[in-house]
């Protein structure tokens, strides 16, 4: 369904480029497949679950007959001098010396042969090809792990370009009405009911209001890159975003995550991994004590001559065959074995305490993370009243200053604490997504939709 998904949202990517200059239209759901695919990050984790398969097949082979063939052409340009006594019944009396120099071998010679080697036992095996066994699954827990730190970023990050976006509208909402203000005000000063301060006021306001717009746009421009870096997405491409915070939000689903226990923590089972491959090791070298089997055989074809045409003659060649069983029995390594089972117990002691203080700080997370989003909603509709309130002083104002029983300052006082309202409101906004974020974190619910 996965694979499908991805294929799909390619293909519409591949044709919005070629329809709409590498524009990508994109849900927050599509966002996240995408960048589970494309992330280097989650590529790099689905690569070592390959390795970790490729590490089973390798520790499995160990047990498997192991069979090499060898082939040799030697040439001895000097034959090796051998010594014998000179002394009888072989002795030579004409020669004055007490040795008798004689060459044993010939200038050619040449070999192929066949080596057998089986293991018949050897406890360490099996241990390690449990433990390879093992070690395929904590890389699966790694992949997830990577897959779930891909996804909280592109929310944060998705988010971050959803808040901007907010962000553009009300600014240009403000640029829209305080241009109206600075219109009709310049308007009163022409008609000699507005002094030409009053315009000045407005027109800094205005200046203010602008560049606020022109920040909030690169703010925007920026916070899509930053998504495409998270989604492994190339920046060529551009990104449009048509969903809205309130569908993605709904108060029902906050409430109902506030309400939500969690689910088992994807580092929990990477650490119970991890303790059981110390486990294994630990087994692994405390087999080392035990002896090893091992079946040989070999199987020889050798010939030699003086000439190289003649090495090759059927008459020289002579077969040999050896079968035999070879156990290798460990007396005394100097106390290495001894020192790497203290250490692996050691080690699986520091990882058992590691767990108790995971579980601990999980739960601390959890309360941690529904505290805050609990507050940040408090704040997020203080801030929304104090939206709405604001805005209602500012229009009571410019009613005021239009009927002339107000003034300017009272206008560009009201349009202020506006602006600063709206900016309040936004980052209450952010914050509360974020908290969100960090809830679904804590509570181990960070996945992707497969069936939208």
């Amino acid at each position: 369904m996965k694979k499908h998904l991805f294929t799909l949202l390619v293909f519409l990517l591949s044709f919005s480029a070629i329809q709409a200059q590498e524009v990508a239209q994109l849900t927050l759901n599509e966002s996240i497949l995408y960048a589970i695919e494309n992330n280097y990050v989650t590529k790099n984790a689905r690569l070592e679950t390959l390795v970790s398969k490729a590490t089973v097949k390798e520790t499995t082979a160990l047990g498997l007959p192991q069979i090499n063939g060898n082939f040799n052409l030697d040439f001895n340009p000097k034959i090796p001098v051998i010594f014998l006594p000179n002394q009888p019944p072989f002795g030579d009396p004409s020669n004055p010396s007490d040795v008798i120099p004689a060459r044993f071998g010939v200038s050619y010679s040449s070999g192929l042969g066949v080596n057998v080697t089986q293991m018949i036992f050897d406890g360490s095996f099996f241990i390690g090809l449990r433990a390879a066994k093992t070690l395929t699954q904590l890389t699966d827990f790694d992949l997830v792990k990577a897959e779930n730190d891909v996804i909280e970023n592109v929310k944060k990050a998705y988010f971050g370009v959803l808040v901007n976006q907010e962000r553009i509208r009300l600014a240009e909402s403000n640029l829209s009405r305080i241009d109206t203000l600075l219109k009709e005000t310049k308007a009163l000063n022409e008609a000699g009911f507005a002094e030409k301060i009053d315009v000045s006021r407005i027109q800094v306001q205005r200046n203010n209001t602008y560049t606020q717009v022109e920040r909030s746009r690169t703010a925007w421009e920026i916070s899509k890159e930053l998504l495409k870096i998270q989604m492994g997405m190339p920046l060529t491409f551009d990104i449009l975003i048509t969903e809205t915070l309130q569908e993605l939000n709904p108060r029902e689903d906050l409430n109902q995550l506030l309400a939500d226990e969690g689910e088992s923590r994807i580092e929990l089972d990477q650490l119970n991994t991890q303790i059981e491959l110390q486990q294994y090791d630990l087994k692994y070298n405390t087999s080392q004590y035990m002896p090893t089997i091992d079946f040989l055989g070999n199987m020889r074809r050798s010939g030699a001559g003086n000439e190289l045409n003649t090495v090759y003659d059927s008459q020289n060649w002579f077969g040999s065959s050896l079968v035999g069983v070879v156990m290798n029995i460990p007396i005394f390594d100097g106390l290495s074995k001894s020192a790497r089972i203290q250490k692996n117990r050691y080690t699986i002691s520091q990882l058992e305490n590691q767990r108790f203080f995971l579980n601990d700080s999980f739960k601390n997370e959890i309360f941690t993370a529904k505290t805050s989003l609990k507050n940040d909603l408090n704040i997020l509709d203080v801030q929304r009243e104090n939206l709405a309130l604001a805005q209602e002083v500012f229009e009571i104002a410019r009613i005021k200053y239009q009927e002339g029983v107000g003034s300017n300052l009272e206008v560009v006082d009201a349009d202020g604490a506006l602006i600063e309202a709206e900016i309040n409101y936004l980052a209450a906004l952010y914050d509360g997504l974020i908290s969100k974020v960090n809830l679904e974190k804590a509570l181990g619910l960070l996945k992707a939709d497969l069936n939208n």
